[in-house]
């Protein structure tokens, strides 16, 4: 769980020098800063910041960097991931280990202009399970927001050659809801959320790619869940196309964003509400960070 994240403003030497960072330390937390700057050295504000619990895939902390670049978070011990994106600016990542009652110097990221990434090849492109996570950020009714997470899920990525026709599909396992809190994934189980008894599967069949500029796509398509089906578009930043893994596999890597509406879907948030259930409210953040493999130019088998 965040403990709390802060922002404040950093006196700057003309040097840039900052030996640390004086925060109020909850105990057994650590502290860690980041300064976002673009190519010419200037800071950049509204630089949207994920960190990522690498053990768990958990998001962790979400903000955006302040009017001077800067972001700031207390967090329990352990590695994490930070993705930094901007419009226009290429994005970056990187990873910090946070150690209990220590303040890490705030980090220096430099984002370069934004490039037009090289497009995959065509082709079918499998998930990767083990670097791939589904997340999802809902508020607690009158509290603070619950994480979760799909665990067990499949899913595939046929690149034709003009990638506008290029087609996704997502399959998940509806059970393998996880928040951290036995007794509420239970419920989120039961016939009063998903219904994953009658409903197993989450599906998502895209329709198309528009083109939105730099490395920005929306990817609209088809989300089935609780046995109905609406259209929604999913934002999406491509991240790029490597040869990486332990047998050096060509892979590609995408971030994607949609808000949902669980009514949308069936799922009565008021009338759960006037039968005294409140888990999550209305609406549902959910992101995909995706990183597929390359395997042929067979089409992936879309669910059924």
């Amino acid at each position: 769980m965040v403990l709390g994240v802060l922002r404040r403003r950093l006196s700057r030497s003309a040097s840039d020098a900052a030996p640390g960072l004086t925060v109020p330390l909850p105990s057994g937390a650590g502290a860690f800063g980041c300064e976002v700057v673009d190519f010419t050295g200037q800071p950049v504000g509204g630089v949207e910041v994920t960190v990522t619990a690498l053990d768990s895939h958990r998001v962790v902390a979400h903000g955006t960097t302040d009017p001077y670049g800067l972001f700031m978070a207390t967090l329990p011990p352990g590695t994490y991931s930070v993705m930094t994106v901007a419009e226009g600016l290429s994005p970056a990542r990187e990873t910090v280990d946070i150690t209990a009652g220590a303040a890490l110097p705030p980090t220096r990221i430099t984002l370069e202009s934004a490039r037009q990434l090289e497009l995959p090849p065509s082709g079918t492109w499998l998930f990767d399970p083990p670097h791939t996570a589904i997340r999802f950020i809902a508020k607690h009714v009158g509290m603070a927001h619950v994480h979760g997470r799909f665990t067990r899920f499949e899913g595939g990525i046929r690149v034709a050659p003009d990638m506008a026709d290029s087609q996704v599909s997502v399959r998940i396992d509806a059970s393998s809801i996880a928040t951290g809190n036995k007794t509420r994934d239970n419920h989120l189980r039961s016939a009063d959320f998903l219904d994953v008894e009658r409903y197993p599967y989450i599906d998502f069949v895209s329709t198309r790619f528009v083109y939105r500029g730099g490395s920005k796509w929306t990817l609209h398509g088809t989300l089935t869940m609780h046995g109905t089906s609406r259209s929604v578009g999913l934002d999406t930043t491509y991240l790029g196309t490597v040869n990486g893994g332990y047998g050096q596999e060509l892979r590609c890597a995408a971030l994607a964003k949609a808000e949902l509406h669980r009514e949308d879907f069936t799922l009565n948030w008021r009338s759960m509400l006037a039968r005294g259930i409140a888990v999550v409210g209305p609406t549902v953040q959910l992101e995909l960070d995706v990183q597929a493999m390359y395997r042929t130019h067979d089409t992936p088998t879309p669910p059924e």
